[in-house]
């Protein structure tokens, strides 16, 4: 029975994690958050070659990840700046993510 109440609770909690909505609550969490956008917006040019090249056709899944992986490397690097030097003001509402519409998620590795 233990157990059991452990493992629920473990799963629960997990499960809890994995459906929060990612937003920076406060002018740091917006700071924390540009600036890792700005130091790690690299990341998505490999990571969109990579997903390129998993298309039906890699020659040109490649070509267009890597066109894809530079224009959301810049624009993730720009959101970040914009992030990092506007974190005082609660702009968007309430310090909500620049990234909502966008193909982008808060962060690279996401």
């Amino acid at each position: 029975m233990y157990r059991m109440l452990v493992s629920g609770f473990a799963i629960a909690s997990v499960m809890g994690c994995l459906h929060t909505v990612a937003w920076a609550q406060d002018p740091i969490h917006k700071a924390g958050r540009g600036l890792t956008n700005v130091l790690t917006c690299w990341i998505e040019l490999p990571k969109q070659i990579h997903m390129g090249s998993q298309e039906s056709n890699p020659v040109t899944g490649l070509a267009w990840g890597l066109v894809k992986g530079i224009g959301l490397t810049g624009l993730r690097g720009g959101v970040g700046l914009y992030e990092a030097v506007t974190f005082p003001i609660p702009y968007p509402k309430d310090y909500a993510s620049p990234y909502d519409g966008m193909e982008l998620t808060d962060y690279a590795w996401e």
